[in-house]
């Protein structure tokens, strides 16, 4: 059949296949009856083709991070069962995820988007992520293809990565979603790889993606992410997103007709783009584009549970599980405590039909919902609280809003992106909108006004100018680097009194490169002084156990720029260590999308980290600090006492955050644990660790095999639950090799089992490992090497709590090639 719509194809027709036609769905050829399908984001919840901040609602499942510390493929192969669900609900045939980079540096904006800082755990998570997804028809997109580990400049900058660390580190999980998830598309990032865009680079689309590794599906542009017709196309890049198209059409024709580009080179993409709408069902029957809300309630079990098994504790001195009746007041403290922090920023945020805050699930499992007292005690975000209420959204066509508004609408609160318009008659590149709505301060006193454009924007109380996002505009971090940053003025306000709000926006000159976006957000608050930090200190004074729930948000974890520092932002951890000196059973409650430095570590009697998990945050918390369910993860991320320690943290902006547009991995495979292991830096948390309600024993490991042979090993170890509830222990394998012609990581993680045991029970983890688990990558040969000798077979808890040590022989030089 595709043969047969391709050879009926025009020229043009072939290449329409191969760009958007908008900012969601590709290209229609009615004249053959190929549907246009429907792409959505993302990696923790499909949003349909609504704006970031918008659209139909959709459930939130937990991000990639917290995926990454269930250590559970099999729950993750559920979610993306779930997830494929959702996708349809939004019309969506493909799933914009997923998101499967290495965590670098811990600075990275989307670090919380990512699993771990290993490529194994990595790439086992991804296959079963991908697996789950196209289960159900619906086709996953594994993104960012490749060395997109920061937000800085990514759309220009070059990271500068050796062949060795790339195919050891980088790959592996790309790779295992070809080979083993098959998956149906993939994405490339935009920035360079060793000075070659991503999008055009045809070694790493062409030479590794399909010929080594097989690879048989679409690749497509990250949004506004190529910038060239043949040179694309030439790479291996079939699909230009989002649409209209801004390279390809009749350039891309023009450029066959030059003999710029190949005819059969547009008729193999385009084939490729025929069999991806195949397999998603598109030709049996049309898609139905049209969007509604999906509200399962094993949907709602599913993210709890992901919710409560990604939480790890990373200290208890006994405190928990919290006893539900044995406690007469309980504090609920800080700037996450009353709010629901349940997604990072950027392209993952969806619209929810709810989110359950921390303080709300606690008051929900508690018998006595009045034993609970709570005080934010400070903020911690990074812009102006948004305002809040019925806002009057008018829009015009051109800049200046003359005339009469072409549509008329509302809203509820104060951030806006505008991907998809309201009425036909406006232009994407030049309209303009009046927004109207009217504030009422609860306290007299200063107030700040806050606001960031992606475009010119001017805020105005009872028509006086008071925020000019206008004159003087020049780019800044936010809305993915094509806005301004956050523009701030004080004014006193009266109690009780209504002010007139208006913003006058219009939209930015159109460079016809990198992103366009038209967006405005804009906010007010009242500050908080020290009294609101005393405030939570004497109420925990007077309670039997302190939960201060800290971190960051969807602010600060966000696509489109990296974090400053691994500190707890504004005055967090003054307000934890207040606490604690009033309360000894202080317990900290972290929102965060990767490792933050803890001055107050030893202070408090617990931590425990809860990542961004979705819309059933508050409800998973609660299971978790009272011992309805255990705490089930464990560290995917190395937590380094200070940032410093981090691999990619070596004083030289070269290596991070980059200089002169390029940015060098030169820690090479050294990162993570492996980097703590080889040179000898003691973490705050090890990769792998996390604690539970329940006490473990393990057995000696059982090798089924001393000489490593063509089908591998399999290592068997028993461990018991000594303790009186149920739980899950992580068994760690790793491998530790004798020396070779280059240097390598003191262990490496090869495999590992998560074990669900009952009290008094006991349960065996079986570990498998192949030769190339022995080997690294040899640029000279071209081939993975293992060279013959005496293997370690570490088992261990975490990088750090080696259970026991086995040996096993490589008696000759093993060659494997990349494609094998």
């Amino acid at each position: 059949m595709i043969d047969s719509v391709l050879d009926r194809m025009t020229l043009e027709e072939q290449v329409s296949l191969l760009s958007g036609d908008d900012f969601w769905t590709t290209v229609a050829v009615g004249r053959l009856g190929v549907p246009k399908v429907k792409v959505t984001d993302g990696p923790n919840g499909a949003r349909g083709a609504g704006s970031l901040v918008g659209g139909v609602e959709a459930a939130c499942y937990p991000v990639g991070i917290a995926l990454g510390a269930t250590w559970n493929p099999e729950l993750v192969r559920r979610m993306g069962v779930s997830l494929a669900g959702q996708a349809k609900s939004k019309g969506a045939s493909i799933l914009l995820a997923p998101t499967i980079n290495i965590q670098r540096s811990g600075l990275n904006g989307r670090n919380f988007e990512c699993y771990s800082e290993d490529p194994l755990l990595t790439a086992e998570l991804a296959v079963a992520y991908v697996q789950g997804v196209q289960s159900q028809g619906v086709a996953a997109t594994v993104k960012h293809f490749a060395g997109n580990e920061s937000e800085v400049e990514r759309q220009t900058m070059s990271s500068d990565i050796d062949e060795r660390t790339m195919r050891e580190i980088y790959f592996p999980p790309f790779e295992q979603t070809v080979k083993r998830g098959k998956a149906m598309a993939f994405m490339s990032a935009y920035n360079k790889i060793n000075g070659v865009y991503a999008s055009e680079n045809h070694w790493l689309l062409t030479k590794v993606l399909r010929e080594e590794w097989g690879f048989e599906g679409v690749v497509m542009s990250d949004w506004f992410g190529s910038r060239t017709t043949a040179e694309t196309i030439n790479a291996g890049l079939d699909l230009e997103m989002p649409g209209p198209t801004r390279d390809r059409g009749e350039k891309l024709v023009a450029a066959v007709r030059d003999g710029k580009v190949k005819a059969e080179t547009v008729r193999e993409a385009a084939r490729r783009m025929l069999v991806l709408i195949e397999r998603v069902g598109a030709f049996e029957r049309t898609p139905d584009l049209s969007e509604s809300f999906l509200d399962l309630e094993e949907d709602r079990a599913l993210i709890r549970q992901l919710g409560a098994e990604g939480a790890v504790l990373l200290k208890n001195d006994g405190v928990l599980p919290l006893e539900k009746t044995s406690l007469d007041q309980i504090a609920v403290l800080g700037p996450n405590a009353a709010s629901s922090r349940i997604m990072g920023g950027g392209s993952a945020q969806i619209a929810t039909s709810y989110a359950v805050s921390p303080l709300q699930g606690i008051r929900a499992a508690l018998q006595n919902p009045n034993s609970t007292r709570h005080a934010i005690g400070c903020r911690h975000n990074r812009l102006v609280e948004l305002l809040q209420g019925d806002i009057r959204v008018e829009f015009f066509a051109g800049h200046g809003r003359k005339g009469t508004p072409l549509h008329v609408q509302t809203a509820a609160k104060g951030e806006f992106f505008w991907f998809d318009l309201p009425e036909k008659r406006l232009d994407p590149t030049n309209f303009s909108v009046r927004l109207s709505t009217t504030f009422t301060p609860d306290d007299a006193g200063e107030h700040v006004f806050g606001m960031t454009n992606a475009g010119l924007a001017r805020l105005y109380i009872d028509d006086a100018l008071l925020v000019d996002g206008q004159d003087g505009w020049t780019r800044g971090e936010n809305y993915f680097g094509t806005a301004n940053d956050e523009q701030r003025a004080s004014i006193s306000l009266e109690a009780g009194r209504s002010y007139c709000i208006r913003i006058d926006y219009d939209t930015p000159e159109a460079s016809g490169e990198g992103i366009y976006i038209t967006a405005v957000r804009f906010g007010v608050e009242k500050p908080l002084g020290i009294e609101y930090i005393d405030e939570a200190v004497e109420i925990a004074r007077n309670s039997d156990v302190a939960l201060v729930f800290v971190g960051r948000d969807g602010e600060w974890d966000t696509e489109g720029l990296d974090l400053p520092d691994l500190r707890l932002p504004g005055s967090q951890d003054e307000l934890i260590s207040r606490v604690a000196a009033v309360n000894s059973k202080t317990v900290v409650v972290l929102q965060t999308g990767g490792p933050i430095e803890m001055p107050w570590l030893d202070e408090v009697a617990a931590v425990i980290q809860f990542w961004y998990p979705g819309q059933e945050l508050g409800n998973a918390v609660a299971d978790v600090l009272f011992g309805d369910v255990e705490p089930g993860g464990k560290l995917p991320q190395t937590f380094p006492k200070s940032l410093k320690d981090n691999s990619a943290i070596t004083g030289d902006p070269g290596t991070y955050p980059g200089r002169d547009g390029h940015v060098r991995y030169e820690e090479g495979v050294f990162i993570g644990y492996r980097h703590h292991d080889s040179r000898g830096i003691v973490p705050l948390f090890p990769f792998g660790h996390g604690l539970g309600y329940t006490e473990f024993t393990w057995g000696e490991p059982s090798v089924s095999s001393r000489e490593m042979g063509h089908e591998g090993i399999a290592v068997t170890i028993d461990v018991r639950n000594v303790g009186s509830r149920a739980g899950s222990e992580l068994v760690q394998l790793y491998v530790r090799s004798p020396k070779a012609k280059v240097e390598r990581p003191d262990k490496e993680l090869r495999a590992f089992a998560k074990l669900f045991i009952s009290a008094g029970q006991t349960g065996t983890a079986t570990l498998k490992i192949i030769p190339r688990d022995l080997s690294y990558y040899d640029e000279d040969a071209g081939a993975f090497r293992a060279e013959p000798g005496t293997y370690e077979i570490v088992i261990a808890a975490n990088a750090s709590d080696i259970r026991s040590v086995t040996h096993i022989e490589l008696s000759h030089t093993y060659l494997m090639p990349p494609s094998a």
